[in-house]
């Protein structure tokens, strides 16, 4: 789901976000000025970087090897799974990472089925060397099916933490939109459902502006970050993925998200790069957000 401006709010809208370094450049050098002059000397952790590997799918369909032993190339040292193991077993697809240098540290695993299905769940994760495992994507216009979700949820988290492993939740842009009678979100039941002493956030960033303007706000990162500054669930993950003033996802630093102004703020275990839409190729995405949160100062 994704929001767009109109020509007409096109200033309001650029400066809530924050404008990217070059798209900032482009519309008032003075202003870049200003922005360069804020840069700050903390910097992402080279080993805190990771990449969802849903940005580089369409690789993977045609060489899972290749597409990973390239992010190790890029510099990755860390990756969060999606989509399966692509025919391995967790315990070979171990081997194969540690034989490239590359952890998987996290995963996008939905709700088991079953306390079966989550046994095994547990069980690959820690093979894997796993510290998080965090559930994707659910989609109601039901308050009772939300609150049935973080029930289930709250009984996975526990399962995990006891394994030793860190349970989370990703967001997209309707839990923040969604009107489920009253004014309340999904959101506000997730964040008053979810057992704050199990369960973390793992803030998409893209969809977390995305929802501020799906909301009319006008200071749509200043949304994000409210979205972090009031959840009572700790946030230990970030999604990094940028944003074009049409609402497109973009390229990090290609696009209107002030980054420095988040990390700032508030410090992760995990920046993860992810462009479900990349802007050329899922490698020039993959090597643009690395080399961008190596060299962002805030």
């Amino acid at each position: 789901m994704c929001y767009g401006y109109g020509p007409s709010r096109r200033s309001l809208l650029a400066a809530g976000l924050g404008l990217g370094a070059a798209a900032f450049a482009a519309a008032s050098p003075a202003a870049a000025a200003s922005s360069s002059h804020h840069q700050g000397r903390d910097r992402v952790p080279p080993g805190q970087i990771s990449i969802q590997l849903w940005t580089v799918r369409g690789d993977l369909a045609k060489n899972y090897d290749t597409t990973l032993a390239y992010l190790a190339e890029i510099g990755y040292p860390k990756v969060e799974l999606a989509l399966g193991y692509f025919g391995r077993t967790a315990q070979q697809l171990r081997t194969f990472l540690d034989g490239l240098g590359i952890r998987a540290t996290s995963s996008h695993d939905g709700i088991s089925a079953d306390d079966a299905g989550l046994e095994t769940k547990i069980s690959n994760a820690l093979t894997l060397g796993q510290s998080f495992m965090v559930v994707p994507y659910l989609n109601s216009d039901s308050e009772d099916q939300w609150k049935a979700w973080a029930e289930r949820m709250n009984v996975e988290a526990a399962a995990a933490r006891k394994a030793g492993l860190r349970y989370g939740y990703h967001n997209h842009a309707h839990e923040f939109t969604i009107d489920l009678g009253g004014g309340k979100t999904p959101w506000d039941v997730l964040t008053s459902e979810l057992d704050p002493r199990l369960v973390h956030l793992e803030i998409d960033i893209y969809w977390a502006v995305t929802g501020g303007v799906g909301r009319g706000v006008a200071d749509p990162v200043g949304f994000a970050l409210d979205v972090i500054r009031e959840a009572p669930q700790r946030v230990l993950q970030f999604h990094v993925k940028d944003r074009h003033l049409d609402g497109d996802m973009a390229d990090l630093g290609t696009g209107t998200i002030d980054f420095r102004r988040i990390f700032d703020k508030h410090r992760v275990l995990e920046y993860i790069v992810e462009n479900d839409t990349p802007d050329v190729t899922p490698r020039q995405t993959a090597e643009v957000g690395y080399r961008y949160l190596r060299k962002l100062r805030y």
